[in-house]
């Protein structure tokens, strides 16, 4: 086995492909949970839903010591927010039961169109200090909620697997919630990017 595992070539190559969707400048910070490539609308599959009404949605990110984060972003799909009356992201820590970090400004009605990127600013800026996995939440409560851009993965199947999307809490407003608790796996995983 080599430093490696498995894979015998050079991993330069196997992993210049990404450079195409880094940003120009080394120097611009971004950190995201999925690739920018082959994700597709949750519209398209009625059986992978991205976001309920008033429930949160949460993915794991991993971040890394020193790491400042100031905007949270989601792209929705094909279908825009029905009507919002809230909706936010949250940044969650590391913790066995994750503990609110901080959370962006209640959007109220903020219109969330279809097929439109949403950056918004957390409360204040938050500066990691232990790298590892942390979580990002997203939450809408409107009459429909907007599909989003992401990929579907398979629930956690080996013992200690951790969901790569879940969903918790219920009756959700313009509040994240302190923890997440008792989450729920789900299939569909939105991408997320944290700058």
């Amino acid at each position: 086995m080599t430093q490696l595992g498995g894979y015998p070539r050079n991993v330069r190559d196997a992993l210049a492909h990404y450079l195409t969707a880094d940003p120009a400048s080394p120097d611009t910070f971004v950190r995201r949970n999925l690739p920018r490539t082959g994700l597709y609308d949750s519209a398209g599959d009625t059986g992978q839903v991205a976001l309920t009404t008033q429930v949160m949605t949460s993915v794991p990110i991993h971040l890394y010591a020193g790491d400042v984060i100031t905007n949270i972003s989601a792209r929705s799909g094909a279908t825009a927010a029905d009507t919002p009356t809230n909706w936010w992201f949250a940044l969650y820590s590391k913790a066995s039961t994750p503990a609110l970090l901080a959370q962006t400004a209640d959007q109220t009605t903020t219109a969330w169109a279809a097929n439109t990127t949403k950056t918004v600013a957390l409360s204040s800026p938050v500066t990691i200090t232990e790298s590892g996995i942390y979580w990002v939440g997203i939450h809408v409560k409107a009459t429909a909620v907007p599909t989003l851009l992401g990929c579907v993965a398979a629930p956690a199947i080996a013992t200690g697997e951790r969901n790569l999307s879940q969903s918790s809490g219920s009756s959700l407003t313009a509040t994240a919630p302190a923890t997440i608790a008792t989450p729920t796996a789900k299939q569909f995983v939105p991408y997320v990017v944290l700058t």
